[in-house]
């Protein structure tokens, strides 16, 4: 059964935005290219969105069963991940380019889950997604998602298959991550400077 929902725009960086119950968040060392949704830590999710640097409306719900499978061609294929409960509160934020920004919105009371204090409390999110323009790019591309959670104990992830492309795409990125951000300075002398 629904317990409570909130419904908000998000205004998204470059990056997509987080979720999940923690509030200590940084990039992910994975970005799951060809899903739209991955795990970042145990607590908290990475979302990727068509929509670059635009507005996303996004409705969040909070059931204490499994909820039935929306029907209908108003959505992508749903997928859904297992979250840690490492807090009551559900947090997102946005990536923005080379930051994390809190986007729940001041006038939103908190959603609070109801966990135990031991931290062993696991939360399923089913996540759907609508874009009016499917073609990535900047602006408002109609896009909207819908994330339901309840309680659930840790199961299998659910996505879809992804290309060779997506393989690429994550291994670059991973690299990327992996490169100290020292390795990308680079030292300049003018013409008749001696070290």
């Amino acid at each position: 059964m629904l317990v409570r929902a909130s419904s908000f725009t998000v205004d998204l960086g470059e990056g997509g935005y987080l979720i999940g119950f923690t509030d200590d968040y940084e990039y992910p060392q994975e970005m799951p290219f060809g899903w739209r949704c991955g795990p970042a830590t145990d607590a908290g999710a990475v979302v990727l969105t068509t929509t670059d640097t635009g507005p996303l409306q996004l409705t969040v719900q909070l059931h204490d069963t499994v909820p039935a499978p929306e029907t209908g061609t108003a959505w992508e294929p749903a997928e859904e991940i297992s979250l840690r409960a490492d807090l009551p509160t559900l947090h997102i934020a946005t990536l923005e380019q080379g930051d994390i920004l809190d986007a729940w919105p001041d006038e939103q009371p908190p959603l609070e889950f109801p966990v135990t204090s031991d931290g062993t409390d696991w939360v399923r999110m089913r996540l759907y997604c609508h874009a009016d323009d499917p073609e990535p790019g900047i602006g408002d591309h109609g896009e909207r998602h819908l994330v339901q959670l309840w309680p659930a104990p840790h199961t299998p992830s659910v996505h879809p298959d992804i290309t060779e492309a997506d393989r690429q795409a994550r291994a670059e990125y991973a690299g990327d991550m992996a490169t100290p951000v020292e390795d990308y300075t680079t030292t300049y002398t003018h013409p008749g400077e001696h070290d």
